[in-house]
């Protein structure tokens, strides 16, 4: 069994906690953070169904004062494991390495920490075979990671010249009160990071996009136009993306009206914190503009990630040495297969 600790029990680390306890050849040790938030207060309402260790423990204080069990620091638990998730706030991660390095353990670092900080910009559909036996992974960020499984699908099959994106990019993740409340959309400068994120993962194809900041938070929605080397249709690309495991086909006529709908889909079908592991695909949004496809997808933007960062344990581990091998283990625990 593989032994895996995540530093950050936060939006994204709860859900990495999860997704490693249920792999069935992964062992989760135990989860690193600072301070009694509520993700922390709730892992402790439950019964700490994992072990938390301090990641500052000068500061160990805040969790004893209401006492939270404490099972170590994060230099504890990183010498307890194989790898690293860390999924702490940008820039931490960064200062964690040395920590990482220090004990000669791997690790995985999120969307937000910058790509030099790691190894590999890793994507476990695009390129999983450069991850293999990497000492430092970083993920794709969410809109990157959903956005490349769509161009990934397209570019396998018929090959992928460009993409033109539009991102519509909720502000904020439910819970949170830093961006405040607005009333307004606001327009970031282009190209955006996604399209320059794409173009590193898959050099070959040409992609720039605007990215617009919205006042909700329950997923965002990409629109890519696609420029194919032979042109697709609509059936032919359905046909594609409901072969995919981690791509949802759903249609308007079916109640699925946006991203709202999406959310609590996940939650009636009883997934924890409604999370959901796939991208949607929209069957009315695909479309063709002459030679060139278009669509829209639904990014949920709290889960959508986990997948990929089982992706990458398995290859810098060599748990499973090709991509079809070490996706197929993610996908089967996870409970993600295509709907064609």
């Amino acid at each position: 069994m593989v032994k895996v600790g995540v530093a950050g029990y936060g939006v994204i680390g709860q859900r990495l906690a999860d997704g490693v306890a249920r792999q069935k050849d992964m062992e989760l040790v135990g989860v690193a953070d600072v301070a009694p938030t509520l993700p922390v207060r709730a892992l402790a309402e439950k019964g700490m169904p994992y072990k938390l260790f301090t990641a500052v423990p000068e500061k160990r204080n805040l969790l004893d004062d209401v006492g939270i069990p404490v099972s170590g620091t994060l230099e504890d638990l990183v010498q307890e494991v194989d790898i690293m998730l860390d999924a702490t706030n940008a820039g931490v991660g960064a200062k964690n390495k040395e920590i990482y390095q220090k004990y000669n353990t791997k690790a995985v670092f999120q969307g937000g920490e910058k790509n030099n900080v790691a190894d590999v910009f890793f994507h476990g559909y695009a390129n999983y075979e450069k991850g293999i036996g990497a000492d430092y992974l970083k993920l794709t960020s969410c809109n990157t990671t959903g956005l490349i499984r769509a161009i990934d699908a397209i570019d396998r099959a018929v090959g992928v010249i460009k993409t033109a994106i539009t991102i519509i990019r909720r502000v904020a993740d439910p819970g949170d009160y830093h961006r405040g409340l607005t009333n307004a959309l606001q327009v970031a400068e282009a190209p955006n990071h996604q399209a320059l994120d794409l173009m590193t993962i898959m050099p070959h194809v040409d992609a720039t996009g605007i990215l617009i900041h919205t006042p909700v938070t329950h997923g965002h929605i990409i629109t890519p136009v696609v420029t194919t080397r032979k042109k697709m249709h609509k059936e032919e690309l359905l046909e594609i993306f409901k072969a995919h495991p981690r791509i949802r086909v759903v249609r308007l006529a079916d109640g699925f009206l946006g991203n709202a709908s999406l959310f609590k889909y996940a939650r009636d079908l009883g997934h924890p914190r409604g999370d959901m592991y796939e991208i949607a695909v929209w069957e009315e949004t695909i479309v063709n503009s002459g030679d060139d496809i278009m669509f829209a997808i639904n990014i949920p933007q709290e889960a959508v990630v986990i997948p990929e960062n089982m992706d990458a344990i398995r290859a810098a581990l060599k748990m499973q040495t090709t991509r079809d091998e070490g996706v197929a283990k993610t996908n089967e625990y996870l409970g993600m297969k295509a709907r064609g």
